[in-house]
């Protein structure tokens, strides 16, 4: 029996393995996904596939759904048949996390010949071939190189058939097999501090350690939910999808120690890649549920257990292969505002309003059949900038702006993105006026603007909210929609492949997330502030407010009474 004091030190300890076991993948990534954006996941298993401790670092998408995937390895892969030395790959995005662009490695850890554990780690890839970083594809083999279950490494030697079959297939061959290598060298890192632990401790296993885990984690969960009022929500989300509008529909209920969401009356498949396997939805889902409820639990399959995923198959929540998915994160990374639709009724005061949600990353692209046509080919490139919109209003504080929820990754810098391809961001600025109006003001959006110093190239787009904004809650406006365009003028589409002109450039509004509460409700001096940096300008401080302000910027609370009636 472990002493108590021992359980917490032991849990503490076990953080610091997959922090570090998460920061050497960040550190020896080659790709700007991993290396600046943090766009990985990270965590320690018990022999039966369950998920102990994640590392902070990481997006929900990739966390939640790993958590599940170590299960589909173990069948194929069952424990007793790993050896030391061995390693599994797959990018199955039904078994994985959720598209062909996230390569997941599970490395199994053994003491004194036995083994203990697994590892498990996701980084986002470069490229995987096929259309590349495309939202137009029409089916999974559309997009790319498809890698099965299967061994990475036997005993400890490199299937060097598999990595040459990659440097084949993908467009940046040195960046995606670096990530490999960076993927096994963090499973690594993970095993050599675990078995140390595990060594310092006397501990011969991980089962009495991971059954208490699990189940404190479990029961904290119940405790948390059995307090909750009880009872079925609906909600329903329009967003702007690809070929149509798109209805994302739930109930959410809460029965006893669990929360079930179901999103039966959502649409159907998309024919284009914007489709999300179920994996995906389960992660956000759980997330949005978690974050809202019970953030100061940790996160492991105790706590995920809580939470009952279903949807209709055949629906864009719950494609089935051979279903398009790379653009999966247009849905997922919708599906907590959707959730928090159910809860606002369940839990007033609770929850944010509407963000921009859905990630306005910009993936930029040259060389020849992409930007080139024919000729002399420009120098070719692929490069995915992470870049936000605003988050929703809180209830009683402002929304973030320029902030990835939920996804928690973050921007990376441009100057990064101008070091290793021709690019100039010539502009990057909060967008003002773009959060949503309210007695808390929704976070604001990005003003970009980019062009190249070698010729034309292209964005491949896949964004949201440019069509249906980002709604307020509790009276609360509406964020700004999102806008592409040339700087020329033209308007763009925000889904496809387009081509940016030499001399041109590309411009980048992106939305803002919706307000809560009143907008004549909030503080003048809030207003005045919002007005004194540059957030909202004068007109709207009227206009959507109802502040007047002085000569000198502070507000004039009479007139300001008077306005606002």
């Amino acid at each position: 029996m472990i002493p108590e004091i021992t359980i917490q030190v032991l849990w503490n300890r076990l953080l610091s393995v997959v922090e570090e076991q998460a920061q050497t993948l960040v550190r020896t990534a080659f790709s700007t996904a991993a290396r600046e954006a943090g766009d990985i996941s990270a965590g320690v298993f018990d022999i039966a596939g369950r998920m102990l401790a994640q590392a902070v670092t990481g997006t929900p998408g990739h966390i939640n759904s790993m958590a599940r995937s170590v299960v589909h390895f173990l069948e194929a892969f069952p424990a007793e048949t790993l050896r030391d030395g061995d390693i599994l790959i797959t990018n199955d995005p039904w078994k994985g996390t959720g598209h062909l662009f996230d390569l997941t490695v599970v490395t199994p850890i053994f003491l004194d010949g036995r083994a203990v554990a697994l590892f498990a780690s996701t980084t986002h890839v470069v490229d995987i071939g096929g259309l590349g970083v495309s939202a137009e594809g029409r089916q999974i083999y559309h997009e790319g190189l498809y890698i099965p279950l299967m061994h990475l490494a036997r005993q400890g030697v490199i299937n060097e058939d598999l990595l040459n079959i990659v440097r084949a297939n993908v467009r940046e061959p040195v960046q995606v097999v670096g990530d490999i290598y960076a993927l096994i060298a963090c499973n690594e890192m993970g095993g050599k501090r675990l078995t140390a632990m595990m060594r310092e401790f006397a501990l011969p296993d991980l089962h009495e350690l991971g059954e208490q885990i699990i189940t404190r984690s479990r029961r904290a969960m119940a405790d948390v939910i059995a307090k909750l009022p009880q009872g079925s929500w609906s909600t329903a989300m329009t967003i702007d999808g690809f070929e149509a509008p798109i209805t994302l529909a739930a109930t959410l209920t809460i029965a006893g120690d669990r929360v079930l969401v179901d999103y039966t009356g959502t649409s159907g498949l998309s024919g284009y890649a914007i489709n999300c396997p179920l994996c995906y939805t389960d992660a956000y889902t759980a997330f949005g549920v978690k974050a809202a409820l019970a953030p100061w639990i940790p996160n492991n399959t105790g706590t995920l257990d809580a939470v009952i995923v279903t949807a209709p198959e055949n629906t864009i929540v719950n494609a089935p292969h051979p279903a398009a998915v790379y653009a999966r994160s247009v849905i997922g990374h919708m599906l907590p505002d959707v959730v928090y639709g159910c809860l606002d009724q369940a839990m007033p005061e609770t929850v944010p309003a509407e963000g921009t949600s859905s990630l306005w990353n910009l993936t930029l692209v040259a060389g020849h059949g992409l930007t080139d046509t024919g000729g002399s080919a420009t120098r070719a490139y692929t490069v995915t900038t992470f870049h936000s919109g605003g988050a929703g209003a809180r209830p009683t504080q402002d929304g973030l702006s320029a902030t990835p929820f939920p996804s928690g990754v973050r921007n990376v810098p441009v100057e990064i993105t101008e070091a290793i391809t021709p690019l100039v961001v010539w502009r990057k600025e909060l967008r003002a006026n773009s959060g949503g109006a309210g007695r808390t003001r929704g976070g604001l959006g990005q003003h970009m603007e980019i062009a190249s110093r070698d010729g034309a190239f292209g964005i491949q787009a896949r964004f949201e909210r440019a069509d249906y904004p980002a709604r307020g809650r509790a009276g609360g406006g509406p964020g700004a929609l999102g806008k592409l365009s040339l700087g020329t003028g033209a308007a763009l589409r925000t889904k496809g492949l387009q081509r940016i002109p030499a001399g041109d450039r590309l411009v980048v509004e992106m939305p803002g997330g919706g307000g809560r509460g009143a907008a004549f409700a909030r503080d003048p001096a809030l207003v005045s502030r919002d007005v004194l940096f540059g957030l909202i300008d004068h007109a709207a401080a009227e206009a959507e407010y109802g502040v007047i302000l002085h000569a000198d910027g502070s507000p004039d609370l009479a007139a300001t009474a008077s306005r606002r009636g």
